[in-house]
Parts: structure tokens; sequence; C-alpha cells
């Protein structure tokens, strides 16, 4: 859970502007502001907050498969979208179909990294979801025998099961 937290920190630290510099500027600067009230952050960005989810499952790959599993002895496809989810602070339904149902459409064109990717992999219903990562790559527990590994979205095999993208995190949230 530490390294997870570090992980997380690590990134969001790193989409701060300078943050990560490994140069010294020339010259200290003369006077140091301090921060005004309206630059303090409070939470955590909407964008960061799906930047994180897909963090929290990238640092999940290589877990063993465990049907019915939501921890990390074990995953199976809905658990691991449970587990990154809560590792945010968000709580979502248990089953695939459950998270198709209650989340917020999102258009293919729109897909961000957090998001949630479902597939139909039998004849009937939603029976699969993933964590979409950026750059046509998601985050997912395949299935008994299989870790959780990372797929691409554009392959065959995945794009003919693909059904839709879903979202629980507020891309613009009211202010």
């Amino acid at each position: 859970m530490r390294t997870l937290r570090s992980l997380v920190a690590l990134f969001l630290c790193c989409l701060l502007p300078g943050a990560c510099t490994l140069q010294r500027p020339a010259e200290p600067p003369a006077v140091i502001a301090p921060p005004s009230a309206a630059a303090e952050v409070h939470s955590v960005q909407p964008l960061a907050q799906g930047d994180a989810i897909a963090a929290a499952a990238s640092a999940l790959v290589g877990k063993p498969y465990h049907f019915g599993g939501a921890d990390q002895g074990g995953f199976d496809c809905s658990g691991l979208a449970v587990f990154v989810h809560e590792r945010v602070g968000l709580m979502i339904p248990r089953t695939a179909a459950e998270q198709q149902r209650a989340a917020h459409p999102v258009p293919a064109a729109q897909i961000l990294p957090g998001d949630l990717l479902f597939f139909r992999m039998r004849k009937h219903g939603i029976d699969h979801v993933g964590i979409y990562l950026g750059e046509s790559r998601f985050v997912h527990a395949p299935h008994a025998g299989v870790p959780v590994t990372t797929a691409e979205l554009d392959s065959g095999y995945y794009a003919r099961h693909f059904i839709g993208a879903g979202r629980f995190w507020e891309q613009n949230p009211p202010p």
C-alpha cells in the first residue's frame, strides 16, 4: 500500500511543471512571494484522479487472477476496477455489468486514462472490464491462469468485443 501511494504521489508530482527538473536555476530569485490563497490545492484535480486510477491499475500488473477477488491477493476484472477506484476514494458497483450501467458513458473519441472499458466476450451482456491507460492500452484481469496484464484496445480481439467506455470520476466537476 505504501508503494502504491508513493507511485501515485511521484506520478502527481511529475505532473507539475518543473517539479522533477534536474537543473538548478543559475541565480536564486531575489524575492519569493508567498503563495496566494487561490493557488492552494485542496483536493485531487479530476484529470489527475483519472491518471491516479490508471497509475494504481498499472501498479497491479503481475498480480494473480482470482475469481471474485478484489484485493492484492488476486483480482477478477471487476474486482480490479473496484480496488483501483477505492484507492482514489470512489465506490463503484462490483460486477462489470453493474459498472457499465452505473458509469457515465464516454464516447470512444473522448476516452481518457482512468476510464473503464467494457467488453462482451460471450453472447450476452457485459462480462469483462478493463482500465484505460492511454495510447490504446488498458489493464485488466483476463481469466484464470493469467495475471493482471496490459492489452491493446485496438487489437483485433479486444476491438471486436469492445462495447463502450464509462467514467466514475468527474472530468469537469461543478465549481
